[in-house]
């Protein structure tokens, strides 16, 4: 079922929207020391050598109204109003932190790019006024440059911001928005804690438009408490009557220390049942691609040409910066997590300022973590995991015991397998390939989950390659 994430990439994840349910154990206990059965050749080393380049950076700001209650991200709950309007210290103090951080991020002068992409994630980065969010765009400009074309995201939250806000972080080169309306439902939005209402959707939605915000992006969640398919439903034709360049759709994950774990349990009323969740996974994904979205990663669907090119960094595996509060840098094939609680974070930030911290580490990259990384990501996409650059860099030998251990789901049509051309090989051919060995490695480009069927048993099938790699 599609109720998870996996552990290395969430943590970095930049959605305020429901996570990804959290996998089993089964796929934690899988990432083990044991070594690979592979060497690291040249094309590792070249996959490496991509990794050490990061040309996007997270940007956690956590202030938010209040405490959504699925909620498990770490955010600063500032209240309904602040009596501090644009100056609130709080604000002030952490972003003066924040580009403290970025300021004394050590970079070897070598791996340093503009930045092509930046995500201003949370919490929520919309109640953070446009003057602090252009310092920061500033100290990263500063610090590693930003190009010029550069796709600069930023979420925002219905009822916290008018058309003036918006146009003045365009000025500052925002040209992404994520809009985080989450339902459609009175109902369902104050049974899960939101501080809009229906109407602020309504008009964040107007101010979007009239500003002319081209590039802009629906977030739902879907199996919410006392959640029926034709509220879903509705959520889901507003939203495409909305005409948005993207949609996100998740799934909620009932974290323990949240107000939704303390009172619900995954699976039972008043929460949908597995098979209804699976039910709305399915209905979003036949409404969206009818609608014309291309359904392009598990949650993900966009118009064409409208992918959202930082998330894309996560799908291939690509370093990336992060800086702030709870936030999580892949750099060097390492992830490295930043303190979620504030005081911890202000500290964290000093001890980088004094060379007690080193986030950028030079430590030995396991190559079997990364082999686990790539299948686990590739395989969230609609393009796939591509086994001919997999197997150059892990080994042939790999590609067919993958094979072997996917073959009762390939004949189930849970996982796809395809050529070069992109042209779908049937059960019958991949049966008779697979009888050859050898001609596996010639013909067989892709393989890639079904939609909506195997994506919905993603973690079961991901878990299969865990096996592979890690027995």
């Amino acid at each position: 079922m599609l109720r998870s994430a996996f552990t290395p990439i969430f943590t970095a994840f930049p959605s305020k929207a429901a996570k990804p349910r959290n996998y089993s154990n089964t796929i934690i206990t899988a990432i083990t020391k044991t070594p690979l059965p592979v060497r690291h050749n040249a094309s590792l080393e070249s996959m490496l050598l991509q990794q050490h380049t990061p040309t996007s950076a997270y940007v956690h700001l956590p202030f938010c109204r209040k405490r959504c209650h699925y909620c498990d991200f770490p955010i600063v709950a500032l209240g309904s109003s602040s009596p501090h309007g644009d100056d609130d210290p709080r604000i002030v103090n952490y972003i003066d932190f924040l580009c403290r951080e970025i300021k004394a991020t050590s970079i070897p002068s070598n791996y340093k790019s503009p930045l092509e992409t930046v995500f201003f994630g949370g919490g929520t980065p919309s109640l953070v006024p446009p003057k602090l969010v252009s310092l920061v765009l500033d100290t990263l400009d500063a610090e590693f440059g930003v190009c010029s074309d550069a796709e600069i995201s930023i979420e925002m939250d219905p009822g916290t911001f008018d058309a003036a806000k918006l146009k003045d972080l365009m000025k500052l080169g925002v040209n992404r928005v994520s809009l985080g309306v989450q339902a459609f439902q009175e109902e369902l939005l104050k049974s899960c804690g939101r501080a809009h209402g229906v109407q602020e959707i309504h008009e964040a939605i107007d101010i979007v438009g009239s500003c002319g915000v081209e590039n802009w992006s629906v977030d739902l969640i879907s199996s919410l408490p006392h959640q029926k398919p034709h509220m879903w439903e509705q959520s889901l034709s507003l939203t495409i009557q909305a005409n948005p360049t993207h949609v996100s759709v998740y799934d909620l994950q009932v974290e323990q220390d949240t107000k939704f774990g303390s009172l619900y349990t995954a699976g039972e009323f008043p929460l949908p049942s597995e098979n209804q969740s699976a039910d709305f996974y399915r209905m979003a994904s036949e409404m969206l691609r009818d609608a014309g979205y291309e359904h392009y990663e598990i949650s993900s669907y966009c118009k064409s040409g409208y992918q959202c090119k930082h998330n894309y960094t996560y799908w291939i595996n690509k370093s990336f910066y992060a800086f702030g509060l709870g936030s999580a840098s892949y750099l060097n094939g390492l992830r490295f997590s930043r303190p979620r609680k504030l005081k911890d974070y202000m500290g964290f930030v000093q001890n980088l300022e004094n060379g007690l911290v080193n986030c950028f580490p030079d430590s030995e990259v396991d190559a079997q973590d990364i082999a686990m990384d790539v299948v686990m990501l590739s395989l969230r996409t609609a393009r796939g995991l591509d086994l001919k650059s997999f197997g150059k860099a892990f080994g042939s030998s790999t590609i067919l015991s993958l094979c072997e251990v996917y073959k009762p789901h390939i004949e189930s049509g849970h996982v796809v397998c395809l050529d070069d051309q992109r042209r779908e090989i049937t059960a019958e051919e991949f049966s008779s390939l697979l009888s050859e060995g050898y001609k596996i490695n010639e013909v067989l480009a892709y393989i890639r989950l079904s939609d909506p069927d195997g994506f919905l048993l993603s973690n079961e099938l991901i878990s299969l390659a865990f096996n592979v790699l890690a027995p």
